[in-house]
C-alpha cells in the first residue's frame, strides 16, 4: 500500500511541477516560450490551469499527510536484533612537546640546528 501511495505522490509531484511551470506569471510562464496558452488548451486556459493548482496542491498534501501516517504506525526496523553498544568518549590525549621536537629534528636530512639570522 504504501509503494503505491509513494507511486501517486512521485506522479501528483511531476504534474503539479509542469502545471505551475505552464502557467502565465508576471514574467512569463513556459507556455509562451513555445506557444500561446490558448492554442494550447483553448480560451479557458488560466481557469484550468488555477483548478488544475488546486486539486493537485490537495493532493499532493494528502498523499504526504498519508505516508507521514503509515510511516509513524509502522514498527519495522531496519536492524531489529542489532543494539547499538554505548559510546564512551576517550578523553584526548596530552601531546608532548618534548616528543614532538625530537620527532621534528628526526626528519631533518642533515640534523644539523639552524641559526637563526640576526636582523639588521
Amino acid at each position: 500500500m504504501t509503494g503505491f501511495i509513494m507511486f501517486i505522490h512521485a506522479i501528483i509531484c511531476i504534474l503539479l511541477t509542469a502545471v505551475i511551470l505552464m502557467q502565465a506569471g508576471r514574467g512569463g510562464g513556459l507556455t509562451e516560450a513555445f506557444a500561446g496558452g490558448e492554442s494550447m488548451f483553448g480560451a479557458q486556459t488560466n481557469e484550468f490551469m488555477i483548478k488544475a493548482t488546486s486539486v493537485l496542491t490537495i493532493l499532493f498534501v494528502l498523499t504526504c499527510l498519508g505516508l507521514a501516517i503509515m510511516s509513524s504506525h509502522s514498527s519495522k526496523s531496519i536492524m531489529p536484533e542489532q543494539v547499538a553498544p554505548p559510546v564512551v568518549p576517550e578523553a584526548p590525549a596530552l601531546p608532548n612537546p618534548d616528543a614532538a621536537a625530537t620527532d621534528m629534528m628526526d626528519k631533518i636530512p642533515d640534523k644539523k640546528p639552524v641559526k637563526p639570522q640576526q636582523q639588521l
